[in-house]
């Protein structure tokens, strides 16, 4: 099973019952589920374009800086996820077969990287991502009933 299918399988199981407002919720200062899961999606797609040898565009530098803002509701923010997490294995499956020590550049800076370095940075993140969906996650529903959120 690829990485990012496990990514989303997590993230179903954990977040499929969350309300919109234990989507957003922060509690003991975690950062929210929308967050993490805005974060992931974005993430896949900035660090698949230095993957694929481009740049970012006045679009995913957008996406970046609304990253924070709770802005849609819960089964949108679950739909975009998913829809990132099946374009990102379509785009990772696409890399296949290409010298992953070829050379490539990372952010404004162009930090030096290569393709297998990003290709392994895109599982590595979204993974700590993901674990940090399901640990908040879990201290939301323990604070189903309770007040705390």
């Amino acid at each position: 099973m690829h990485a990012l299918e496990l990514a989303a399988e997590d993230v179903r199981n954990w977040c499929g019952d969350l309300t919109g407002a234990e989507m957003e919720a922060q509690p003991v200062g975690l950062p929210s589920v929308g967050f993490q899961l805005r974060h992931i999606a974005g993430s896949l797609d900035r660090l698949l374009t230095y993957a694929e040898g481009g740049e970012l565009d006045e679009e995913q530098m957008a996406a970046l800086a609304g990253e924070l803002t709770a802005g849609t509701s819960r089964k949108e923010a679950l739909a975009e996820f998913e829809k990132a997490v099946a374009e990102g294995m379509l785009r990772v499956r696409s890399l296949c077969g290409l010298d992953l020590e070829e050379r490539r550049w990372v952010g404004r800076r162009r930090l030096p990287s290569s393709l297998g370095g990003l290709l392994v940075h895109v599982a590595e993140h979204t993974a700590r991502h993901v674990g940090q969906v399901v640990t908040t996650a879990q201290v939301v529903r323990a604070g189903r009933g309770t007040g705390v959120s």
